[in-house]
């Protein structure tokens, strides 16, 4: 029974930032500001990327779009970069760019709960995640919430 009640609570929690998070992008159309609180291993880094990255590419695909990545984390940062490499999707850092689809991405991997928080917000879409990490660096980190999808409205529609 105290294993449901603890679930409950974790659940009533995570629904509560999520909403949360929603509340503060509604205003605007503007990303969220890139940065990694938490404390993540190499391999939790590149796990949590290749995840986020593998979600992405159902909302904003590969081939068509360049990510202009906002943010310097030096172990979170170049794993998402590399998965989205890997994806097959052309990435600008520090550059300025003319392209015409050219889609600034920006994120953040806070601490939350026995995890971390893990948002992915471009102009079109924000996508946020709880997960657990390994008890050793080697075990990376896992999915430990559904994903929330925050779909933006684009500004040629109304």
């Amino acid at each position: 029974m105290s294993k449901l009640l603890s679930y409950v609570r974790f659940s009533a929690a995570f629904l509560c930032l999520v909403l949360l998070a929603a509340c503060q992008t509604k205003g605007g159309p503007g990303l969220i500001q890139s940065a990694v609180t938490a404390e993540l291993s190499t391999e939790a880094a590149s796990s949590i990327a290749a995840d986020m990255v593998e979600q992405l590419a159902e909302h904003i695909g590969p081939g068509s779009t360049t990510i202009a990545l906002r943010g310097n984390d030096i172990v979170f940062g170049p794993a998402l970069e590399t998965s989205l490499r890997e994806k097959g999707y052309a990435v600008v850092t520090d550059q300025a760019t003319t392209q015409a689809a050219v889609e600034p991405l920006a994120y953040s991997i806070d601490p939350f709960a026995d995890g971390v928080l893990a948002r992915i917000s471009t102009l079109k879409v924000e996508l946020t995640r709880m997960y657990t990490l390994g008890t050793t660096g080697a075990n990376g980190a896992v999915p430990a919430s559904p994903l929330s999808v925050m779909q933006r409205r684009s500004a040629g529609r109304s």
